[in-house]
């Protein structure tokens, strides 16, 4: 099968649709199909992007820095060379400008057009147009994800929460539940001890951990005055922010209000071949409580290392902490929250036992599981008979794999 991906985010950017956007064309690609990326070039984007990735043209997003916004009419210009890869279908996986002119590629190519819904926009927006009553704001964005999910021909959501709040708006479109996969290769061995070296932290120092982008609807700075509480009983007590975002400073100023500078570390971006690995691995707990997950891939990143997790389960993560062994649900409470992180910290043999529990738990989340899933649903909704479509990909694998 041949796939074409449209996003207006991918690496060097940092952040769960990118990862998402990774894992799907990985696990696709090596079951044999074909699949196309057009995304934004990056100011930083290293020269070592494989053929099948297309870098548009973008300029800077003002309210975002981190983000681009492609160019539309360079889009456009790819058409004719588009048309000569004979797509079978496009899979748009953001709503900006990937929302229209993947819809516009999909009438010129005549192909059926399918759109993830990875961001929960309604707990989103206000953070970044502050001016713009919030009311407003959630109105603006249910209505806009409304009209643009009722466009195509079908919707995938991350989790259970994420198609109710969707068929609450008004959306009409078929929807699939099909979260992102764990990639479990990438993470199966860690070095705690050689992460805490490197970062001077005690061997006997308790660690928490929190991965995210730093951004404010994540709701960091909850688990920021959590610690607050934790660090009354356990004063050498650290917490790790990995990641990097716009509300950083923020967070810093924070940490530095409530006195914890020396009991919170921010380190930035993580190489995820290893660095990443080695952090979960050099930490006793992962605490999460973003409010805006629409599925919440780093809580299974931290489980399939055996970290035990406390988190709340707000939107997306509910999926993946319901019925988990391996994690503890916590209220969006700075004291209740704060009693289960002493509690565990303090209790070496239950941290253990849970660690134990959450990679058994995370196996269920295999990305080769959900990739097989999303090539079958690539065939439902274009009308392609899967077996044909195993045919045709096994003859041109060996048609590519022939020498000349």
């Amino acid at each position: 099968m041949r796939i074409l991906m449209i996003s207006d985010v991918y690496y060097p950017r940092i952040n769960g649709v990118s990862t998402s956007i990774h894992s799907f064309r990985n696990y696709l690609s090596q079951a044999g199909h074909e699949v196309i990326l057009l995304a934004p070039e990056y100011n930083n984007r290293t020269a070592d992007d494989p053929d099948d990735i297309i870098r548009i043209p973008s300029l800077p997003v003002i309210f975002d820095p981190e983000d681009r916004f492609m160019r539309a009419g360079k889009i456009r210009k790819l058409v004719p060379r588009l048309k000569q890869y004979n797509f079978d279908i496009i899979h748009i996986q953001t709503p900006f400008v990937a929302h229209y002119l993947g819809l516009h590629l999909a009438r010129e190519l005549g192909i059926a057009c399918i759109e993830t819904y990875h961001t929960f926009f309604e707990e989103y927006l206000y953070h970044y147009i502050p001016l713009v009553p919030r009311s407003w704001l959630r109105t603006l964005a249910r209505n806009f994800s409304t009209r643009q999910c009722n466009r195509v021909d079908h919707i995938i959501v991350p989790s259970t929460a994420m198609q109710q709040t969707l068929m609450d708006y008004g959306v009409k479109t078929e929807m699939t539940i099909l979260p992102t996969g764990l990639e479990q290769q990438a993470f199966q061995t860690g070095d705690g001890e050689r992460f805490r070296r490197q970062y001077n932290i005690p061997p006997d120092r308790p660690v928490l951990l929190n991965v995210s982008r730093i951004a404010h609807e994540k709701n960091i700075d909850f688990l920021i005055r959590m610690l607050t509480h934790v660090w009354q009983e356990i004063p050498n007590v650290l917490l790790i922010i990995t990641g990097d975002g716009s509300a950083k400073k923020h967070l810093q100023r924070l940490s530095k209000k409530l006195g914890l500078e020396d009991n919170i570390m921010f380190i930035g971006y993580l190489d995820r071949e290893k660095e990443l690995s080695d952090c979960y691995c050099g930490s006793d707990i992962f605490i999460f409580s973003s409010r805006t997950e629409t599925q919440g891939l780093v809580l299974l990143e931290a489980m399939a290392l055996g970290v035990p997790v406390i988190s709340t389960a707000i939107m997306g993560t509910r999926d993946i902490l319901q019925d988990n062994p391996g994690a503890i649900i916590a209220d969006e409470d700075e004291v209740k929250f704060a009693c289960k992180v002493k509690r565990l910290l303090s209790n070496d043999m239950q941290r253990k036992e849970l660690g134990q529990q959450a990679r058994l738990a995370a196996q269920q989340w295999s990305a080769e599981i959900m990739s097989g899933r999303m090539w079958q649903l690539y065939c439902k909704v274009s009308g392609i008979d899967p077996l044909d479509t195993k045919r045709n990909t096994i003859a041109r694998k060996a048609k590519f794999l022939t020498p000349t």
